[in-house]
C-alpha cells in the first residue's frame, strides 16, 4: 500500500470519527432519523425547550382549555374543577383532578409525570411550585401581559400552543377569526354612541371599568368603544364595581355589554337570577337606551371559565351582528 493512500485512508477515519461526536452533540435535539425532539419557544418567562411532543400534558389555564380540547390534545392531569362543562376534558375520568386554586391539590401533579404545564390564569401563583415538584416538566405561561393588548395576547397565546403542538394551521385559523371578528364590530360600531359594560353576580349589577374592567374592559380598547362612565379608581374585581345602578342609568348608555358570572359558576343554584333578568327588571334602567332599543349583547354563558381566544371571537361577532341589525 503506497503512503498516500494510507494516508488517505486516516484522514477519511478520521472525518467518520468527528461526524459520529456531532451527531451524539445534538442527540437531544433530534433522534436517530434527524427529527426534532424538542422545540424552543418564548413564553412570559422566556425562553422555553418543551419536549416534541410532549407525552404528559397538565393545563391550569382556562384560556387555554378549549383550545386544547378542540385540537385533541390528550391531558394526564388538569384544573378540573374549573372548567366549564363545555370543555369535553370534564367528561374524561382519566384525568387527575388538581382541583381549583382556591383549595388546589397540587401535589397530585408528580403522579402525572408531565413533560409540559401549560399553566397560567387562576393558576398563574402557582409556578414555583410546579417547578419544584416536577423539576422535568416545562412550565409554560401564556397569560395575556399587563400593557399589551388583549387581542394580540390571545393571539400570541394560540400562536405559541400552536408551535407546541404542532397545531399550527389551526392556530392560525383561531387568530384569523378573532381578527375578522374585531374587524367586522370596529366596522358596525357608531362612535357616537355610548357603551356601558357590567358584569352580573348574586343579583347585582357591577360596572366593568373601560380599559381594565374584567373581562369587558380590554373590548373598550380593541373596538375603539366610547365608554358611557367612566369612574376613577376602578378596579378589575371579578364582580365589577359596586356602583349604583342609577349612576349606570343616568349614564344614558346607547349599547350595554354584559356577563354574567353566576351564569358560569352558580347556574344550578335557586338564587341565580340571569343577567337578561337582572337588566330587563332593573326600573332604574328602564329607560336607558340601552333597554329600550334592546341593545344588550351578552358574553357567552361559560365565560367567566372560559375566556380563551374562542370566546372572544364568539362575543365579538354577537356584538357585531347586534350593531349590524
Amino acid at each position: 500500500m503506497s503512503s498516500i493512500t494510507l494516508r488517505l485512508g486516516v484522514l477519511l477515519g478520521a472525518s467518520a470519527l468527528a461526524l459520529t461526536a456531532c451527531a451524539g452533540t445534538s442527540s437531544a435535539s433530534t433522534d436517530s432519523a434527524g427529527a426534532s425532539t424538542t422545540i424552543d419557544v418564548q413564553d412570559n418567562n422566556g425562553a422555553q425547550t418543551v419536549k416534541n411532543p410532549p407525552a404528559s400534558v397538565v393545563a391550569t389555564d382556562n384560556r387555554t382549555f378549549q383550545t386544547l380540547s378542540d385540537w385533541g390534545v390528550e391531558l394526564s392531569a388538569g384544573a378540573v374543577a374549573l372548567m366549564p362543562d363545555t370543555i369535553a376534558y370534564t367528561k374524561d375520568d382519566s384525568i387527575i383532578d388538581l382541583g381549583s386554586h382556591r383549595e388546589p391539590d397540587l401535589e397530585s401533579v408528580v403522579a402525572a409525570e408531565p413533560d409540559l404545564i401549560v399553566n397560567g390564569q387562576r393558576f398563574a401563583q402557582f409556578h414555583d411550585d410546579f417547578a419544584k415538584l416536577t423539576p422535568e416538566a416545562t412550565v409554560l405561561e401564556l397569560d395575556p401581559r399587563d400593557g399589551h393588548p388583549l387581542d394580540a395576547e390571545l393571539k400570541r397565546q394560540t400562536t405559541v400552543l400552536g408551535e407546541v403542538f404542532g397545531k399550527q394551521a389551526e392556530a392560525r385559523q383561531l387568530n384569523d377569526d378573532l381578527d375578522a371578528a374585531v374587524a367586522r364590530a370596529k366596522k358596525a360600531y357608531d362612535k357616537n354612541e355610548k357603551v356601558m359594560a357590567v358584569i352580573t353576580s348574586g343579583g347585582d349589577i357591577g360596572y366593568a371599568a373601560p380599559g381594565n374592567g374584567r373581562t369587558l374592559g380590554p373590548v373598550f380598547d380593541i373596538l375603539g368603544l366610547a365608554p358611557a362612565l367612566e369612574v376613577e379608581d376602578s378596579s378589575e374585581d371579578h364582580q365589577g364595581d359596586d356602583i349604583s345602578v342609577e349612576a349606570i342609568a343616568k349614564s344614558n348608555p346607547d349599547w350595554i355589554l354584559a356577563m354574567d358570572r353566576d351564569a358560569a359558576v352558580a347556574a344550578d343554584d335557586a338564587s341565580y337570577q340571569p343577567a337578561n333578568e337582572l337588566l330587563a327588571g332593573s326600573a332604574a334602567l328602564e329607560n336607558v337606551p340601552a333597554v329600550k332599543n334592546q341593545h344588550i349583547v351578552y358574553m357567552p354563558a361559560d365565560t367567566y371559565t372560559n375566556e380563551g381566544i374562542q370566546t372572544y371571537t364568539k362575543f365579538f361577532n354577537s356584538f357585531a351582528d347586534a350593531l349590524e341589525g
